[in-house]
């Protein structure tokens, strides 16, 4: 191919899916280390009603799934983690996040040049999913925007002020009205889409269909 193939993936950095979907897209990539793509995080809320001061995560769980229930979800998915070199934990206290302000901070990355917005994402998947931090706090944010080159007080200014946040949610509810209800979704130069944290295979099969019909053209 002659032009890198557009990846959109609609995700919420809260779902653990997400977390394992982008490191098994990160494995079929590995496997052709000369097709050239492009990558950008679009958001969506799972739980768009959250506070903004988020809640107790293992409460909202319980809450959600009942205790029992969501104690085998997490064993189940720190099990899964561990195959993808995801170590999912849960310290006492961790919080659930409202993901707003994580994903206008993904927005501007995806603004910003210079700036790695997939490195962005793989640090507060880390943060929340890994270390138990608090995604919905700004100053935690800013703390992990500045490790990815943005300036720390610049973006806890504007996280502070709001700035972005109408436009966020509006590109939250274009992924609804599009038919998007879980995640993560993946679209493959705008033709192609998968749901789910599909295995590489499945990856590899739709992005070989779409180098090939490009060669052939």
């Amino acid at each position: 191919m002659t032009r890198p193939i557009a990846i959109q993936i609609v995700s919420d950095i809260v779902c653990p899916w997400c977390y394992i979907g982008k490191r098994r897209l990160e494995k079929a990539l590995a496997a052709r280390p000369d097709l050239a793509v492009e990558v950008t995080w679009f958001p969506y809320q799972l739980s768009p009603d959250m506070p903004r001061e988020g809640r107790d995560r293992a409460e909202h769980h319980a809450s959600i799934f009942g205790a029992e229930r969501a104690r085998q979800i997490r064993e189940k998915m720190q099990a899964l983690g561990a195959d993808e070199g995801i170590a999912f934990d849960m310290p006492p206290g961790a919080r659930a996040p409202n993901t707003l302000s994580a994903h206008v901070l993904m927005y501007w990355a995806s603004r910003s040049a210079g700036v790695d917005q997939n490195l962005l994402a793989e640090k507060l998947f880390h943060a929340h999913h890994v270390r138990g931090e608090d995604i919905g706090n700004p100053v935690v944010l800013a703390g992990i925007a500045s490790e990815v080159g943005m300036n720390a007080a610049e973006v806890l200014s504007a996280l502070r002020e709001g700035t972005d946040e109408d436009t966020v949610r509006s590109l939250v509810e274009q992924a609804r009205q599009a038919g998007v209800s879980g995640v993560p979704f993946f679209i493959f130069d705008g033709r192609e889409a998968l749901s789910g944290a599909q295995p590489p295979e499945a990856i590899l099969q739709v992005l070989d269909g779409i180098a090939t019909s490009e060669t052939l053209q």
